[in-house]
């Protein structure tokens, strides 16, 4: 018989410690675990491993699986956006993901102007066009302008040229899906977000530095001020 795979483990016990439920200090043991998900004790280790990498868990002899303190945890993990994201504490993960938008994107966007290439402006400028005329046509919701927005803020960071700096784009992407597949995008995007998408894209192609991070920390600062909103 093939062996189960240990991902349902993985997202089960994960979306437990991400929302609470099994709080910091909590004890687990592999028998217990494995009986109560009724899978193999190598399933259960795999799963567990993943968790001590990510640092939600750490075992030690006889002393059992014990739950690590929140800010142990790998909080740019999608896994872990992903799983705070579906409990109770979703409103905070959005918050915290956005100001850390707010405190990278414009500065990206600054970069961006500087130092992207041709292609790359002119590709920011069509993403940007094409936010603006699914935004119009009430599809702000739709998995389109989802994939549209994502690349948009993807391109932007890469076009930085700083690696660290691109090194957010799977959080700062996560939390954009999250928001939208939670049904928190409207269909019809405010109509100052996307003039200033469109306003960074345009600043980008000029090379106006100056524009690029103003336009960015006007629409990031709008979905703070909406994420704080959210209850």
């Amino acid at each position: 018989m093939a062996q189960a795979s240990h991902g349902p483990v993985l997202d089960a016990l994960g979306v437990r410690i991400a929302s609470g439920a099994l709080a910091p200090g909590s004890v687990l043991t592999l028998a217990g675990l494995e009986t109560e998900y009724g899978v193999s004790r190598t399933v259960i280790r795999e799963a567990v491993r993943v968790l001590e990498a990510m640092g939600m868990l750490s075992s030690r002899r006889r002393v059992g699986i014990t739950v690590r303190p929140v800010a142990e945890w790998s909080a740019l993990d999608t896994r872990l956006i992903d799983w705070q994201l579906r409990g109770p504490r979703r409103d905070q993960q959005l918050i915290v993901v956005t100001e850390l938008r707010a405190a990278i994107e414009p500065i990206a966007a600054r970069l961006s102007a500087q130092r992207a290439s041709d292609v790359q402006r002119a590709e920011i400028v069509r993403l940007a066009a094409r936010l603006e005329e699914l935004g119009h046509a009430g599809e702000g919701a739709s998995e389109e302008y989802l994939a549209v927005d994502v690349a948009f803020h993807d391109l932007i960071l890469d076009a930085s040229g700083n690696l660290m700096l691109a090194a957010t784009k799977a959080p700062i992407a996560a939390v954009i899906a999250g928001r939208s597949h939670l049904g928190l995008t409207p269909g019809i995007p405010y109509s100052e977000a996307l003039h200033n998408h469109v306003a960074t894209a345009d600043a980008i192609a000029r090379g106006d530095a100056d524009g690029a991070e103003l336009h960015t920390r006007r629409y990031v600062e709008a979905v703070l001020s909406e994420v704080r909103g959210v209850r």
